[in-house]
């Protein structure tokens, strides 16, 4: 049952952050998969995102500002066997993050990274962001951004990320179906969620995206990666939604853990090194 996943701690979200829908549709996800909390390992950064971790009950982990996807990794190669599921919101990922979110899609990490979109620092009252428009007002850009938004979907397929789509935390429905494939997917899965900050962002609200989004096609071919490509960029003036690409290749701890891979002994064995200390630690 969805209540036997609530975490120790209840949001502090704002009354109407779209963050809550998220938590809510993440709660009912691992219940209907029936997923083991003591296998699964939530990871979260910096941001109105950062506690995440604490609002959903499994292990979990509050990292460094841009750091949550290379911790993330670093968690999977520990122990394969988890489940590794990523909280982050578009700064904490696109900002100082953006590196490793590139890095970690050509590896094809098998974790599910949820990016929190709300388009603005909302935890930090209100700064433009990565995926701010362009000439978008805020406390640091009276005048209008100057700067292009990064689109977490194109970026996501440039880089090689495996499973890519984009939902909206006020379409459940559909929120449900992408967070569910997402989760059930092996490999790295992007799943870019417009998430309205009602606090800070008063230009993309609710009402502002139930006009400006649009579903994309469900019934094709979903490895067809230059059709995926051309549904994210071709928008019609509107944002896209959906499942853009979904396609299974052998994950990074595959590769590395591989037989035939000469650095497998030594990653075995530093693994191990890692259960010793940790068991060390709980005594």
């Amino acid at each position: 049952m969805k209540k036997n996943y609530e975490g120790y701690k209840k949001p502090t979200w704002c009354p109407g952050c779209g963050d809550f829908a998220i938590l809510s549709v993440l709660k009912k996800t691992f219940a209907k998969l029936k997923i083991d909390p003591t296998q699964t390992v939530v990871v979260s950064g910096i941001g109105c995102s950062g506690k995440s971790y604490a609002f959903i009950y499994s292990n979990g982990i509050n990292t460094l500002h841009g750091r949550v996807l290379p911790i993330a990794t670093g968690i999977k190669l520990a122990n394969p066997d988890l489940k590794v599921v990523v909280l982050s919101g578009d700064g904490d990922t696109l900002a100082i993050g953006g590196n490793h979110f590139i890095h970690t899609a050509r590896r094809n990490v098998d974790i599910t990274l949820i990016i929190m979109d709300n388009k603005i620092y909302g935890l930090t009252k209100g700064q433009f962001s990565p995926t701010s428009n362009q000439g978008f007002i805020t406390v640091s850009s009276p005048y209008g951004s100057k700067e292009f938004p990064v689109d977490p979907v194109v970026l996501a397929l440039t880089s090689g990320a495996s499973f890519v789509a984009r939902a909206f935390s006020g379409e459940v429905n559909s929120l449900t179906q992408i967070i569910e494939e997402g989760i059930k997917h092996k490999g790295f899965a992007v799943i870019d969620v417009l998430s309205p900050c009602v606090t800070f962002n008063k230009v993309n609200t609710y009402e502002w995206y139930r006009e400006n989004i649009e579903f994309i096609p469900e019934n094709r071919d979903l490895s067809n990666l230059k059709e995926a490509f051309t549904l994210a960029v071709y928008t019609n003036g509107k944002i896209p939604l959906g499942i853009f690409y979904k396609k299974e290749r052998p994950t990074y701890h595959e590769l590395m853990l591989d037989s035939k891979n000469p650095c497998r002994e030594d990653l075995l064995c530093g693994r191990d090194r890692v259960v010793e200390i940790i068991e060390k630690l709980c005594e």
